[in-house]
């Protein structure tokens, strides 16, 4: 190094430094690869366990069920010191199986596991080994799954409230599917980055939807798990992944690193450990999947038929939170939410179907970060962690949510434990289409994709499909996946390649005798301008791609011609099947509303007092945190006082629900009958402001309500004016708009009052 007491510019110095500072940069470099090589020997050595950073027990394996397959239950085991509150419901964090091993949800402090564990809920994940059992399907894995979470359920059966399960990314689906076929499995289901309606997208932002099309459907995957001999490598996928991003795939990503070597490498490698485990799927998983999802987008539609059940995600009685996010180019917004137009004609429908649909959209966070992200763990998940039992309790409709800032100062922001205040805005259907979808021509084109899938793929199986399994075993098969680039650059660069041996001593060496260029270097700056233009011309070449491949799709599927060839072009064709009316449920439906109406003199405190507050917040939109909070903290005020469920008391609050939108007349008349001393009456009162000021200040239309409700309960002169319209006897069946007019006072922003009928004490 040359000497510059003056500190004057000088180009050989700098240059000099630079250079120096290259080459280290580029032996460690070498070096962490070589590490990273070595890690994946390892892992694999190893099996493959889930890259989780808790320690855990296997509860369960699914390979000594009755029908196996290779998924198992894991218990986390919590710190000792800190442990768990076993009157929380527990969590049960489900892995997808898109080609990486499981580890996702749980490899990092700040991730869902950690998050949970940190809340005090007892904590479960379901994995997955690295190869599947033969023959296995996915009603096998539906069945394991069902039986892991019931299993769960039993050994909390003292907890708040049934198991809450997030299914990440193609996890999402699963259980969502398993909910529609067990109903009374879970409680509340968190599917995040979860694909359920494959079709939906924006023009211009979401090109990998049109894979299936230009590949001509779903034959190439059976020609894959053929060439597996019967097993599909996931390496496929995490490339079809990788594509997405060439400019953070074949730059950015090991640029970073290089860039930053001193502080990068252990961030790296662990992310690297999960990035670089691929695990197999049977040919008949991985075919459904295509076929049914992917492809056939049957999940929305009837078209899954499992053991002679179709399956209706309508059945879905838990409360559904979707996390979902603009930056996501995997599963945008769209795709999350689109299921939710293809199911129902209108929010009255999902309140008639008795569902609860909650989602949270990020601004900008990509498809792994919404798992891997600690911003997001810190934040969005800890917010759904520490809400999770308001949700259960939220009326049935459809909500947005949304966090703020706590503010210290503001009414009652001590009974909220997080750093932000969360409310449920009402939402309508509508507001899910303005984010942006197909048109009806865009579906027309799908529809064509998925029949011409089917045609290729009835062509595969007949004349190919037979010479391609007997030529295919398994040294062969295995050759194929070691061939694999996704796998080979791992081996390529680990201690089983000879030329890496000296790397590792140089780097030892190049750590002990280290000189980091100063961050003002020109050559530096100038490094990191060739590194940005790099960027942003893989960055054009892949929007001229996906562009190129939009115009193609488009152009193709929209052929007059091909779309009569599949049967699209014949009179009344749709391309996606209509709604079709269940007289089976409608009939259960008017049941089981008559069977509520017939209990409206029945009940006690907790029943007036649920009612009270419906009445008192009628024509208001938002749900606040701080009222639910306020009412947990009056249960743990009366220890003494009978204790229900989580599960029983959203059993009782959605009774009342639905008695105040029949015939909210009829449901105040009998207050009296609850409460018929003095001593309740007052208390229900007293309670009912309490929760009410826990959100802010009463309003004077909250005020009046309640002094009506007063004169009510003693029978005083006072009347409560009279409704403008009829009361409703029977709650309608989806198609109406009677529903939404008198749901306005728990799930949409109205500010039109609507008091009840005229009524007196009796």
């Amino acid at each position: 190094m040359f000497p510059n007491p003056l500190n004057v510019p000088n180009p050989f110095q700098d240059a000099f430094d630079y250079g120096v500072d290259a080459m280290q940069r580029w032996v460690l470099f070498l070096d962490v690869l070589r590490r990273r090589g070595d890690q994946f020997v390892d892992h694999a050595d190893k099996g493959k366990p889930p890259v989780l950073t808790f320690p855990y027990e296997v509860v369960m394996e699914g390979r000594r069920l009755k029908r196996p397959c290779n998924y198992m239950l894991l218990r986390i085991l919590p710190d000792p010191a800190v442990g768990t509150d076993p009157s929380k419901r527990p969590f049960v964090i489900v892995d997808p199986r898109a080609g990486h091993g499981p580890g996702i949800g749980g490899f990092k402090p700040d991730s869902q596991i950690g998050t949970a564990l940190r809340a005090g809920h007892p904590c479960y994940f379901i994995g997955f080994h690295p190869e599947p059992e033969p023959g296995q399907t996915l009603a096998d894995v539906g069945e394991a799954e069902a039986f892991f979470i019931e299993h769960v359920g039993k050994l909390h059966d003292g907890a708040g409230g049934k198991p809450c399960v997030i299914g990440n990314c193609q996890a999402g689906w699963a259980v969502m599917a398993l909910s529609a076929v067990r109903p009374d499995l879970m409680g509340p289901i968190i599917i995040a980055g979860s694909p359920l309606s494959y079709w939906a997208g924006v023009k211009g932002r979401n090109p990998m939807r049109y894979l299936g099309g230009l590949y001509g459907g779903s034959w190439l995957a059976a020609l894959a798990s053929d060439l597996g001999n019967g097993r599909f490598d996931g390496a496929h996928l995490v490339g079809n992944f990788e594509k997405l991003d060439p400019a953070n795939t074949y730059w950015k990503k090991a640029y970073n690193l290089y860039a930053h070597i001193d502080t990068e490498a252990d961030r790296y490698l662990e992310f690297e450990k999960w990035w670089s485990g691929f695990f197999l799927l049977n040919g008949e998983e991985i075919e459904a999947i295509t076929d049914e999802l992917f492809v056939g987008n049957k999940m929305t539609s009837g078209g899954i038929v499992r053991n002679e059940r179709r399956l209706d995600l309508r059945n879905i009685r838990s409360p559904i939170l979707v996390f979902a996010s603009f930056g996501d180019n995997i599963t945008p917004p769209q795709q999350a939410l689109g299921w939710i137009l293809d199911l129902y004609s209108d929010v009255e429908d999902i309140r008639a179907h008795e569902q609860t649909i909650v989602y949270n959209l990020h601004h900008d966070i990509g498809h792994l970060g919404i798992f891997v992200s600690s911003r997001v763990a810190r934040k969005e998940t800890a917010e759904f962690v520490e809400n999770i039992d308001f949700i259960d309790l939220l009326p049935p409709g459809l909500y947005e949510m949304i966090l703020q800032p706590k503010d210290p100062n503001v009414p009652g922001a001590d009974l909220v434990a997080g750093d932000y205040v969360t409310r449920f805005e009402p939402r309508t259907l509508d507001d899910i289409r303005g984010l942006g979808g197909n048109t009806p021509e865009d579906d027309r084109r799908f529809a064509a994709v998925a029949r011409i899938s089917d045609i290729n793929k009835g062509l595969y199986a007949t004349f190919a499909r037979p010479s391609i399994q007997a030529t295919v075993n398994e040294p062969f098969a295995e050759w194929l996946r070691m061939m694999n680039p996704a796998r080979s650059q791992y081996y390529l660069f680990s201690h089983l390649n000879p030329f890496m041996a000296p790397v590792g001593p140089m780097a030892d060496w190049v750590r002990e005798h280290r000189r980091p260029v100063s961050p003002d270097n020109p050559y530096l700056s100038a490094q990191n301008r060739v590194s940005d233009e790099i960027v942003q011309r893989l960055d054009r070449w892949r929007d001229t791609r996906d562009g190129a491949v939009e115009r193609l799709f488009m152009s193709l599927y929209n052929a007059p011609l091909l779309q009569a060839l599949v049967g699209l072009a014949a009179p009344g064709e749709d391309a996606r099947p209509p709604r079709v009316r269940d007289e089976a449920f409608d009939a259960l439906f008017d049941k089981r509303m008559a069977e509520i109406m017939a209990r409206v003199d029945e009940g006690g405190v907790r029943e007036a007092l649920f009612r009270v507050l419906i009445h008192a917040r009628r024509g208001e939109g938002a749900l606040d945190e701080r009222a639910f909070q306020m009412l947990r903290k009056i249960r743990e005020e009366h220890p003494g006082t009978q204790q229900l469920s989580v599960d029983a008391v959203r059993a009782v609050f959605r009774e009342q629900v639905f008695l105040m939108l029949m015939d909210e007349a009829a449901a105040m008349s009998a207050l009296p009958k609850l409460l018929p001393g003095e001593k309740e009456r007052k208390e229900v009162m007293a309670l009912a402001e309490r929760v009410l000021e826990a959100s802010g200040p009463l309003t004077p239309d909250q005020r009046a309500r309640l002094r009506q409700v007063d004169a009510l309960l003693h029978n005083k002169e006072e009347r409560i004016e009279a409704e403008r319209e009829p009361p409703l006897r029977v709650l309608p069946r989806a198609g109406g708009s009677s529903l939404a007019k008198a749901a306005s006072d728990i799930a949409r922003t109205d500010t039109q009052q609507r008091p009840m009928h005229a009524v007196k004490g009796k």
